[in-house]
C-alpha cells in the first residue's frame, strides 16, 4: 500500500476542507470495506485518507410521520436492517441481499452508494473504461459475463455495484451532500452517472464533497419490493436485481409505478416504459411478465452475457408480484 496521510476530522466542514480538488488525490474512509482493498491493490493511491467515523450525526435514523425515513450516510447495513424492520420492504430486501455479516457490520449506506465497480478489468488495473496499454477496449470482446446489457453503447460497460441504489431510486429518495459551498440535495436517479473518462467517478459528487444523509419521501400507500437473482446465497453480487414501488387504487389497479433494475447497466436502470405499461392494470402473472419483457426490450447484450436478459426479465416480474402481494 502506498504511503498516505491520515486525518480524522470531527465536523463535516473540517472533512470537506481536507478533501482534494481532483479525484484520486484524497479518499474518504467510512466502513473501508471497498477502499482498503483498492488501496492494497494500488488501484487507488490517495495522498490523504479522511476518516468520517468521528463526525457526529452521520449515523442517525428516523422514520417520518408519513412513513418515509431519514438515513445517515454512516449507518451500517446491519443497523439499517434493524431500524427498517418491515417499514420499507424494497430497501430492507436490498439490504438483506448483502449476506456477509462482516460487511453488514462494517459497510455503510453511503459507502454502498459510492463503492467502485466490481469489473475485474478495473480491479486488475486496466482503468474504469478497461483499455490496454495501446488504448484498445477490452470488455466488448473479452470476458464480459457480468457486464452491462443496457446503457452499454459507450465505453463504460461495467455495472453499478450498489445493492441499495435500485431501491432508493425506485423510492424516489434524495441524497444530501456537503461541500465547500454548503449542502445540496441530489435526487437518487440523478446521483449515478456514466463516466466518459477514467478520471471521472460514477456518481454526481464533486471530489471535495461527502454524502451525509439519504431521505425517503412518504411511503403511505406505496407497496415496494426488491428481487435479486444471484449464483449463491453466500456473499456475492447479484447477476441482476429489480426494485419496484407501486401505488394501487381502490380497485387494486396500478395508479403509479416505478421500476428500477440493478446490475444491468453502469447506472441503476429506470424502466420507464415498463412502469407506464402497468398503469391502469391489475397485477397478475401475465401483466408482471409482460412488464418484465418491456423492461428489457432494448437490451444489447455483449458477447458473453445474453443470459442476463432473461434473468432481468424474471427479476422485474417477481419484484412486481412481490410488491403487489
Amino acid at each position: 500500500m502506498q504511503k498516505f496521510e491520515y486525518a480524522s476530522p470531527t465536523t463535516k466542514e473540517q472533512a470537506v476542507a481536507l478533501l482534494g480538488k481532483t479525484w484520486g488525490e484524497t479518499e474518504v474512509l467510512a466502513g473501508g470495506t471497498d477502499l482498503l482493498s483498492l488501496m492494497k491493490d494500488f488501484i487507488v493511491t490517495p495522498k490523504r485518507v479522511i476518516n468520517l467515523k468521528n463526525i457526529p450525526g452521520l449515523n442517525g435514523f428516523t422514520f417520518t410521520r408519513t412513513g418515509g425515513a431519514r438515513i445517515g450516510a454512516l449507518l451500517t447495513i446491519e443497523e439499517l436492517i434493524d431500524k427498517l424492520g418491515a417499514g420499507i420492504p424494497a430497501l430492507t430486501d436490498a439490504a438483506k441481499g448483502i449476506t456477509s455479516s462482516q460487511i453488514r457490520n462494517m459497510g455503510t449506506v453511503g459507502g454502498d452508494l459510492c463503492q467502485r465497480p466490481r469489473c475485474w478489468y478495473y480491479r486488475a488495473g486496466f482503468g474504469l473504461l478497461a483499455k490496454d496499454e495501446n488504448g484498445k477496449a477490452l470488455v466488448a470482446n473479452g470476458d464480459n459475463r457480468y457486464h452491462a446489457i443496457l446503457g452499454n453503447d459507450g465505453e463504460a460497460k461495467f455495472v453499478n455495484p450498489s445493492s441499495l441504489a435500485p431501491a432508493l431510486v425506485a423510492l424516489a429518495a434524495k441524497i444530501k451532500v456537503s461541500g465547500p459551498s454548503g449542502e445540496r440535495t441530489i435526487e437518487a436517479d440523478k446521483f449515478f452517472v456514466t463516466p466518459k473518462s477514467d478520471g471521472q467517478r460514477e456518481y454526481a459528487l464533486e471530489s471535495n464533497e461527502i454524502v451525509t444523509e439519504i431521505s425517503i419521501p412518504s411511503m403511505m400507500g406505496v407497496r415496494s419490493a426488491t428481487y435479486e437473482v444471484r449464483q449463491k446465497e453466500a456473499l456475492d453480487w447479484p447477476l441482476t436485481a429489480a426494485s419496484v414501488a407501486l401505488t394501487l387504487d381502490a380497485a387494486r389497479k396500478v395508479k403509479a409505478a416505478r421500476i428500477v433494475m440493478g446490475h444491468v447497466a453502469p447506472i441503476p436502470w429506470v424502466a420507464d416504459e415498463a412502469a407506464k405499461f402497468l398503469i391502469g392494470k391489475t397485477i397478475n402473472e401475465d401483466t408482471a411478465a409482460e412488464a418484465g419483457r418491456v423492461a428489457v426490450a432494448n437490451a444489447s447484450p455483449l458477447s458473453r452475457n445474453a443470459y442476463k436478459v432473461q434473468l432481468a426479465r424474471v427479476a422485474v416480474k417477481r419484484a412486481i408480484l412481490q410488491a403487489a402481494s
